[in-house]
C-alpha cells in the first residue's frame, strides 16, 4: 500500500510544524535540568528513581550488571538528537527522553554511554546487543516489528522536504512533484525508502547521516532533503536565510523506542512512563521542540503485542 498521500489526519500540530521554518533552535542539554521556564526555573525535567525492580527483562538485567545502559542515538539533528562537538553536551527532545527512561530504570546521567548509530545500522545494533535501546527519529513499521519491539509511540510527525531558501518550489502537492530532480535523506530511513520504492523517476541520494545531505543542498548538489518534518525544521531554524521547509507533509511517522525482540517487560515498563507521565513528557517538549513556539499533543502508546 503507498503511503505517500497527505494526511490530514496528521492535524493542525504537524502543519504548525512546517510552518516554523526560522524557529529558536535551543535547547537544554542537561538532564533533569531547566524545563525552560527561564533564568530563575530550576525545576527538574525528571527524578532519578529509587529501588527500582523490573522483572522478565534481560535488557534491565544487562544494564544492572553493567552499571548503566547503552542508548543508541542520533547526534546531527538540532532540537532533538544533537552533539554540540565543542563542548561535548548532548541535547535535544530525543535525547531528554533517552535520559527519562533511563531515570526511570534508576541509572544516574554519569552511568549512560550514549552510541551514535545511523539509520540503517538501527536493528542490527539492537539485534547485537551492542545497544540496550534507541532513541533517534525512529519510526515506527512492521518491517521493523519483524526484528525488534517497540515501545511507544512518544511523538508524530510526516515526511517533509526541505529546500533551498532561493527554490522556486514553495509547496509539495504529491512527492511526485520532484521527478527528474534529486532528492537526498539517510539510508535506511523511511522516507527515502518511500521514494525508491514509490517514485522511480526521483533521482536520490544516501547518507549516514542528514547534516550531510544537508551539505549537498547548500552545496547545490541535491535538490531537496526529504525526512519527517521536525528533523527538517531543526535545520531550518539554524539556517533561516538559506533553508526552507516547504508546505505539505506525506505520510505519518509514529517515533516510537526500539528494543531487542522479545523484551515485553521493558516495553511495558516505558509505555506505562509514557502513559502516567504527561507532565513530565510535556516538560520535556516544551524544553526542547516546544522552545520554538509549536505545540502538540502527546499521542497514545500502542498496546503491546
Amino acid at each position: 500500500m503507498r503511503r505517500t498521500r497527505t494526511l490530514a489526519g496528521i492535524g493542525i500540530a504537524a502543519v504548525a510544524l512546517l510552518a516554523l521554518t526560522a524557529c529558536n533552535s535551543g535547547s537544554p542539554t542537561s538532564p533533569g535540568g531547566d524545563t525552560g521556564g527561564g533564568e530563575d526555573s530550576d525545576t527538574p525535567l525528571f527524578e532519578v528513581a529509587e529501588g527500582v525492580t523490573l522483572e522478565g527483562s534481560p535488557t534491565y538485567d544487562a544494564m544492572v550488571e553493567r552499571g548503566g545502559p547503552i542508548i543508541g542515538v542520533k547526534e546531527d539533528q538540532p532540537n532533538l538528537g544533537y552533539l554540540d562537538v565543542t563542548t561535548g553536551e548532548r541535547s535535544g527532545f530525543d535525547i531528554e527522553i533517552s535520559r527519562w527512561i533511563a531515570a526511570s530504570l534508576g541509572f544516574e546521567e554519569s552511568d549512560i554511554t550514549y552510541e551514535p548509530i545511523a539509520s540503517a545500522n538501527r536493528e542490527q545494533a539492537l539485534v547485537n546487543g551492542d545497544i540496550d535501546y534507541y532513541v533517534g527519529t525512529y519510526s515506527i513499521t512492521d518491517s521493523r516489528k519483524e526484528q525488534i519491539e517497540f515501545a511507544g509511540p512518544y511523538f508524530v510527525t510526516g515526511q517533509g522536504f526541505l529546500v533551498s531558501a532561493d527554490s522556486e518550489m514553495t509547496e509539495v502537492n504529491d512527492v511526485s512533484d520532484f521527478n527528474g530532480m534529486t532528492v537526498c535523506s539517510a539510508t535506511g530511513s523511511t522516507p527515502i525508502s518511500n521514494i525508491k520504492e514509490n517514485y522511480p523517476e526521483i533521482n536520490t541520494e544516501e547518507y549516514d547521516i542528514y547534516s550531510q545531505c544537508v551539505d549537498d543542498l547548500l552545496n547545490g548538489k541535491v535538490d531537496a532533503v526529504t525526512t519527517d518534518a521536525a528533523i527538517l525544521i531543526g535545520y531550518a531554524a539554524q539556517d533561516p536565510d538559506n533553508l526552507k521547509v516547504l508546505d505539505g507533509l506525506f505520510t505519518e511517522e509514529r517515533y516510537g523506542v526500539g528494543i531487542p525482540k522479545g523484551d515485553t517487560a521493558l516495553v511495558e515498563h516505558i509505555n506505562t512512563l509514557f502513559t502516567d507521565g504527561g507532565d513530565t513528557w510535556q516538560a520535556i517538549f516544551d524544553a526542547t521542540l516546544g522552545q520554538s513556539g509549536i505545540e502538540v499533543e502527546q499521542p497514545a502508546v500502542d498496546p503491546v503485542g
